[in-house]
């Protein structure tokens, strides 16, 4: 078991160890619904109440991760677009699907931020997730425009649908285990559970042809980058 951190730099990195550990067993286990904050202080070697003086609650950490998500998305498309100009709506929107295909525990865990991790951490918790999330959607936004043909309003309506099917569409490709073996039983339902990455770029660069060559560049307002669940 490992001693309670005490100086700043120590709390900052067994902090880190937990976001780790989260986002290694979501992956190991196909998911973050699946996520204990015992699982979690096991793999860093915590006691399980030791969690609680870095995160208040498991939803908390979730959320942590997710912000976490946001910037890693903004960086990876930050470093795909560097030192590229004219991309055709194509090329923008394989950025977007590839980008955010490579970050599959973010996918999973904005359809959780909706549903829950929002609404169950304190108020200021949420504010900053709100903050932090708006400014890496306005930050991408910015890089793509910079970058390529697509207007601003084109680019929110492609980030928006974006996010919404990356969220749907990885619930979709990843079903649990009890509907694995439904699937297994009736191979006719099988087939919703598509391959997420091509499913998704193909999408992504059909609604950003489509959006290139419908949607004016005109004002609208500004959408909540997470996405609407039904």
């Amino acid at each position: 078991m490992k001693e309670r951190a005490r100086s700043a730099q120590d709390k900052a990195q067994r902090s880190e160890d937990l976001l780790h550990a989260a986002e290694a067993l979501a992956t190991e286990l196909g998911g973050v619904r699946f996520i204990t904050v015992q699982a979690v202080t096991e793999r860093t070697g915590l006691h399980r109440t030791g969690v609680r003086r870095y995160y208040s609650s498991r939803e908390e950490l979730l959320l942590e991760l997710a912000e976490r998500g946001w910037e890693q998305w903004r960086a990876a498309i930050a470093a795909a677009v560097a030192q590229r100009d004219g991309l055709g709506p194509e090329d923008v929107a394989g950025v977007v699907a590839e980008t955010i295909t490579a970050l599959p525990v973010f996918c999973d865990l904005l359809t959780h931020v909706t549903l829950t991790l929002e609404g169950d951490v304190a108020m200021e918790r949420a504010r900053r997730y709100k903050t932090e999330s708006f400014a890496a959607y306005d930050a991408i936004v910015d890089l793509l425009d910079r970058a390529g043909s697509m207007t601003p309003d084109q680019l929110r309506g492609l980030i928006a649908a974006t996010l919404a099917l990356a969220s749907s569409g990885w619930q979709v490709a990843h079903p649990t285990p009890t509907l694995a073996a439904l699937y297994e039983q009736v191979p006719a339902w099988g087939h919703v559970a598509f391959d997420f990455a091509p499913r998704l770029k193909l999408l992504l660069t059909a609604l950003a042809v489509g959006l290139h060559n419908v949607v004016p560049d005109t004002v609208v307002p500004d959408s909540d980058p997470a996405p609407t669940a039904d």
